[in-house]
């Protein structure tokens, strides 16, 4: 049967589909509308998995907060030129809201969630296949609760953050909320560190110390015999010999407790920088206060309880 223009641009503005593949699935659906969608939805699928193995370095990622409950989410895709795209956009936005109706505990959840008719990771699917690009839901953080304050850094939709206190301050949770966004914390304090983080950090700052102490006893050697450390090269046989022996007895005369408590030195420098009340507050009066300072300075029984960031930007 005859297409007509009419019934592709009415086809096209329902799935934003590319003329030529609604023409198609109007022609094989014989002019049925509902059948046509869902060869579109079909092929979508089809063309999406055949991307699967192509990387998704750029997105959209929204935050949105109701009475009890506050949420962010990302879907991410290709290129910048998509993720800036106002129908992709408005593609989170709608799954988000439907993850906030739904309050949605996790990502399985949010992909199972209704979306204009069909499930969010078919929309997803069905969007890849209009954009060519690959597409994924990756990222869904919730609070849930009162207080909570939400925060798109500059509005552009790769950096949100969620800070919630134990009391309203909505002006102090957005500055907070900020300060996440800009210090990218790894807790809230030090007792909520992640043992494995903890545990890395302590081995890093172990084996850099003692890195570091044996290259001192190096260039106390290379000094001792009247060569420059920085023009070793001049001198290459002779300070290669010095090198290689400094090393061997650097090595065998460390002192351990001194690098143990530089090493824990280290660890605590990370948690100071690291964890969010403990950190210099960026949006104060110039005072060095640390985020609980400042808080106090507020109000003597205002507190961050929980704090939730996700970024698409590499920190």
């Amino acid at each position: 049967m005859a297409i007509s223009i009419d019934d592709i641009k009415k086809l096209r503005a329902m799935t934003g589909a590319g003329l030529a593949d609604v023409k198609k699935a109007l022609t094989e659906a014989e002019g049925d509308f509902d059948k046509a969608k869902e060869l579109l939805r079909e092929r979508g699928l089809a063309i999406a998995a055949k991307r699967s193995d192509r990387e998704t370095s750029n997105g959209c990622v929204l935050v949105k907060k109701v009475d009890g409950f506050a949420a962010m989410l990302a879907l991410k895709c290709e290129t910048d030129f998509v993720a800036n795209g106002a129908d992709f956009i408005a593609l989170t936005q709608s799954i988000l809201d439907a993850a906030i109706a739904a309050k949605a505990a996790d990502l399985e959840a949010v992909k199972n969630l209704t979306v204009n008719g069909q499930t969010a990771q078919e929309a997803v699917a069905q969007r890849s296949g209009i954009t060519g690009e690959k597409m994924e839901l990756d990222g869904y953080l919730t609070l849930e609760g009162d207080n909570v304050e939400v925060y798109d850094h500059m509005g552009k939709h790769t950096l949100c953050t969620m800070v919630q206190t134990n009391k309203p301050a909505a002006e102090q949770g957005h500055l907070v909320a900020m300060q996440v966004a800009a210090m990218k914390p790894v807790a809230l304090d030090a007792q909520s560190v992640d043992q494995k983080i903890l545990d890395e950090e302590y081995k890093t700052s172990f084996e850099k110390t003692k890195l570091e102490q044996v290259e001192k006893f190096v260039e106390m050697k290379l000094k001792k015999a009247g060569l420059n450390p920085n023009l070793v090269q001049e001198q290459a046989d002779e300070a290669r010999k010095i090198i290689a022996d400094a090393k061997v007895e650097g090595e065998a005369n460390l002192k351990m407790p001194m690098i143990e408590n530089i090493a824990k030195g280290r660890v605590q420098k990370f948690l100071k920088e690291s964890c969010l009340v403990d950190q210099e507050f960026q949006f104060g009066d110039g005072d060095k206060a640390t985020v609980a300072q400042w808080l106090a300075k507020q109000d003597k029984d205002l507190k961050i309880t929980a704090f939730k960031r996700f970024t698409l930007v590499a920190d």
